[in-house]
């Protein structure tokens, strides 16, 4: 996530140090900096703490920890979360609490839409986004500020228009899943055909989707500068079901992402005071309505650690006045006494469930370069020795000795005993019963690149599972000219346990994707000259693209030794065609020739 420093800087008094003591300072107790340019820091939020970080005020909070600042204009000090009253004005019905545990809508009535201030478009702008309008600019800016996603919708979209049967309701919203079928078009123009798992926003009267619920806003309800009146959102959505959406419809928006993490519901109260009071601060308007669908309230979490066991973790003898400054400094409210600390998890913090949960907050505020460096202890048994694991390594080490290189093939097939209910491969619906298909179509595949793998022949095996006459067997199969075999692998059968070799290689390099062309070249020299020689004329001439070349016969005849040479030419980055390779032989027989070597 782009994180601005000068944004970072509206949560504190003190000013802070400077983007590269910043970067400095979250590497080393919370999370890796990808880059630092122009007073924006790229931070790389770990999925566990994606709840929070994925924020201005989450990083500020990390800082003011780490750096021991006050951060004194937290968003979340003086508003407590809650839930709000209901008013007559909007209704919200929520089809599903498990898809979305929480759904706040707050009417606004006249605004006036228009460009944003200099100030707002240039925080939007320092980390990659584009100003639109005040009033998406507004709930853009609150979520990048405390990550809770909110979006504006033009309330005269959601109007109920028969007041006969919503009574003194003037607007309804609705949440629901889809229609198999169902379309809606996007703000930004696209047309997405949805499934019955996608969440939908809707307009509570006539049904119409006019959002994809956590992800993207519809075009018909889009804020234009002729709305009026709003309706905000700021609600709770179901993670997984966000992130099956998103990637789908192949939508990601950085509200998806955010909702992907697993918000809590109380942040959504945050979010909404927040963007209301913005967008009266830009575009004017009053709060005509709200509702907040809240069926069951996030609970509060406490969690408790003894010092005895945050100092055997971690190896340390750290005293209760140093787990103390560091929950202090961490804002974590907590009781104790001198040995057991009982910590009320902030709403936001939802990873903080377990006492190593805390033992990590206090090591990495506290520096694990604190941790000193203890030797572990020796085992006072002999180790145990997992059998599948050890006959898996023990068939690869005999088989990669003999040649054979293992593959990983696809555990789907087109057919098999047990079919897979929530299919990852829409082709293939069983789990395979056997491994020869997959190894069969393998070997076809790398038995045309031979030549490019230098080898004379293509040798292959896999080790895996596969599902047959009721069982999970563990199977050995093998793949070569002589065709495709497989076995159960006996694990039960290693006993007498062996230190197992390790491997003896140095480097490591990609392949290049794009295909490659072999060329032949057999010529006559004198008798005395070494095939060492003559191939060292061959491979200077024959250039960079010359990827793999050795001698594949060799005969005496008179005063005359034949050498014949396989070359394989392969480009990185294109599609080589036979002119390339053309050019390259050519270059070698004009230098051949000048030896005065005789091309067969």
């Amino acid at each position: 996530m782009k994180i601005s420093r000068e944004w970072l800087q509206t949560f504190f008094d003190a000013p802070l140090p400077e983007a590269n003591e910043l970067a400095h300072a979250l590497t080393f107790h919370a999370f890796e900096i990808e880059s630092i340019e122009n007073d924006i820091l790229d931070v790389k939020v770990t999925p566990n703490r994606g709840h929070d970080c994925l924020s201005h005020r989450g990083i500020a909070k990390e800082l003011a920890a780490i750096l021991n600042i006050p951060m004194t204009k937290d968003p979340f000090g003086a508003d407590k979360g809650g839930q709000f009253d209901m008013s007559a004005t909007i209704t919200v019905s929520v089809a599903d609490a498990a898809l979305c545990p929480r759904y706040i809508a707050w009417a606004i009535k006249g605004v006036k839409v228009g460009p944003s201030p200099d100030w707002l478009k240039r925080r939007l702008e320092s980390i990659g986004e584009r100003s639109i309008n005040n009033i998406v600019d507004a709930t853009n800016y609150v979520m990048f500020t405390l990550g809770q996603p909110l979006h504006a919708f033009d309330a005269d979209m959601l109007k109920v228009k028969n007041p006969k049967i919503r009574g003194t309701t003037e607007y309804a919203v609705g949440v629901r899943l889809a229609k198999a079928g169902e379309k809606i078009t996007s703000l930004d123009g696209k047309v997405y055909e949805l499934s019955e798992s996608n969440l939908l926003i809707v307009k509570g009267e006539s049904d119409e989707p006019v959002g994809i619920a956590g992800v993207k806003g519809g075009m018909n309800s889009g804020v234009s500068d002729e709305t009026r009146d709003l309706v905000i959102e700021s609600a709770n959505f179901n993670g997984v079901s966000v992130r099956k959406t998103s990637q789908a419809l192949k939508l990601r928006t950085s509200a998806s992402q955010r909702f992907e993490q697993v918000l809590a519901p109380e942040l959504a109260a945050f979010g909404m005071r927040s963007v209301a009071a913005l967008i009266r601060e830009l575009a004017g308007g009053e709060l005509a309505g709200f509702a907040d669908v809240y069926p069951s309230p996030q609970e509060k979490t406490k969690v408790s650690v003894s010092l005895t066991h945050i100092n055997e973790c971690l190896g340390t003898s750290l005293s209760a006045t140093d787990v103390e400054d560091a929950f202090t400094r961490l804002a974590l409210s907590f009781e104790g006494d001198k040995n057991i600390f009982t910590v009320e998890s902030p709403p936001e913090r939802l990873d903080l469930n377990i006492p190593e949960d805390l033992v990590e907050e206090v090591g990495r505020i506290v520096g694990y370069d604190k941790v000193p460096t203890t030797e572990l202890p020796e085992l006072k048994q002999k180790t145990e020795v997992n059998e599948n694991f050890y006959a898996a390594e023990k068939a690869r080490e005999e088989l990669i000795s003999l040649g054979y290189s293992e593959v990983i093939t696809s555990v789907f097939a087109d057919k098999g005993e047990r079919v897979v209910a929530n299919k990852v491969d829409g082709v293939r619906p069983y789990l395979r019963a056997t491994l020869i298909d997959g190894l069969k179509e393998a070997h076809e595949r790398n038995a045309r690149n031979k030549d490019l793998l230098g080898l004379d022949e293509v040798k292959l095996f896999e080790i895996g599972i596969a599902w047959k006459k009721g069982k999970e067997l563990f199977m050995l199969g093998m793949a070569d000219k002589k065709g495709v075999k497989e076995k159960e692998l006996e694990s039960s059968a290693a006993r007498a346990y062996d230190e197992l070799p390790t491997s003896k290689t140095e480097h490591y390099q990609p392949f290049s994707k794009y295909p490659h062309i072999s060329r032949d070249i057999a010529l006559w020299v004198p008798k005395g000259t070494s095939a060492d020689e003559v191939f060292d004329v061959i491979k200077h001439h024959a250039g960079g693209l010359l990827v793999r070349s050795w001698k594949f016969d060799e005969f005496a005849k008179g005063d005359k030794v034949s050498y014949a040479f396989r070359l394989v030419f392969q480009s990185p980055d294109r599609t080589l065609f036979d002119g390339d390779a053309n050019e390259r032989m050519e270059s070698i027989y004009m230098a051949v020739k000048e030896k005065g070597w005789e091309v067969r």
